[in-house]
């Protein structure tokens, strides 16, 4: 080969070489930059959401959603307690109307003997990066019959069942735990000494019916009979804001219907204190049918048009948040 040839061969690796070391510069810089974006971008935003979670996808990720960050109010909590209990004139009117009690005892006195009775803790309020409670809202609907949703209930953190809702003898389909149980005084049962009673109160009169039941035993009606003894463990009674009721009713369900359905405040209830949510048991079976699971009749339960919910809302928004991967959904098998 010629000098000359020589030259011009050491001039083209050369200048390969310094083609290719700067395309690797500049690639490695790229990624360390864009590594360097995402960690500030991750850590601002841990830092700045208290929503974050240690499961692989939480729901209080308000960014991701426009239509769920609209709705979604972590500032209030669903339980009552002292320091929360104090309802603004509007909430209180709102709260009154809903089943129009009549000389109602005084509010702020009735709660001061509630919590003499219950405890009056902060729960729940323990979301950080490294949590990661999962929960299951276990609905009342026939579509449960035969879908042998037992142990995958089961295994969740918490699981949150509503009014009548039996286990004995539906435990392959439904379940055996239940850690929270959402009940108003006129759909109570006994409950095991290990379940949180969770009590949706419609009036004053509600309130003054837990203590009773858990006391004395002296107020057997409300606007039906009702029980005037239950069996609860005291110490794991808790109470659902009456503000936070109207927030559900206003927020997400944006007036429909006369109130939500227990169902409906149980769900928004796990979307609050949980960072997963399976639900089971809403919608109709896959005939159509509108019944409890417990129920041999199809037609004997017909909870969809009772008047005071507007089920086909409730049902869509709770679709729209199973579409948006804020909530998983079951429908049965």
């Amino acid at each position: 080969m010629s000098l000359t040839k020589r030259r011009k061969f050491r001039t083209f690796a050369l200048l390969v070489c310094i083609i290719t070391f700067t395309t690797f510069l500049f690639s490695y810089t790229l990624r360390d930059t864009y590594s360097s974006l995402h960690f500030f971008k991750y850590a601002f935003h841990l830092s700045d959401s208290k929503g974050l979670c240690a499961c692989e996808q939480c729901i209080v990720e308000l960014d991701d959603d426009p239509w769920f960050a609209e709705r979604f109010n972590q500032s209030i909590h669903p339980l009552m307690t002292r320091d929360n209990s104090a309802l603004s004139d509007e909430t209180y009117k709102w709260w009154q109307w809903l089943q129009a009690e009549r000389n109602p005892a005084n509010f702020t006195q009735v709660v001061e003997e509630l919590f003499q009775v219950i405890p009056d803790e902060v729960l729940y309020m323990d979301a950080s990066p490294e949590r990661c409670r999962t929960c299951s809202v276990v609905g009342n609907s026939g579509n449960l019959k035969g879908a042998h949703y037992g142990s995958l209930i089961d295994s969740s953190d918490f699981i949150i069942r509503m009014n009548q809702a039996p286990t004995s003898g539906f435990e392959q389909d439904v379940g055996s735990r239940t850690t929270h149980h959402l009940i108003y005084p006129e759909s109570a049962i006994d409950l095991d000494n290990s379940t949180s009673l969770v009590l949706i109160p419609f009036k004053t009169l509600d309130l003054q019916w837990i203590v009773s039941a858990l006391t004395t035993g002296t107020i057997t009606h409300t606007y039906l009979p009702v029980m005037s003894r239950i069996k609860a463990n005291k110490d794991k009674v808790l109470i659902y804001s009456p503000t936070f009721f109207k927030y559900v009713y206003e927020s997400w369900l944006e007036g429909h219907g006369r109130y939500p359905s227990t169902g409906f405040l149980s769900l928004l209830f796990a979307v609050h204190i949980c960072d997963q949510v399976n639900i089971f048991g809403f919608g109709a079976d896959q005939k159509g049918n509108w019944h409890h699971y417990w129920e041999d009749n199809l037609l004997s339960g017909a909870f969809r048009h009772t008047g005071v919910h507007d089920g086909d809302y409730e049902y869509n928004v709770t679709l729209l948040l199973a579409d948006k991967h804020k909530i998983k959904m079951f429908k049965g098998r």
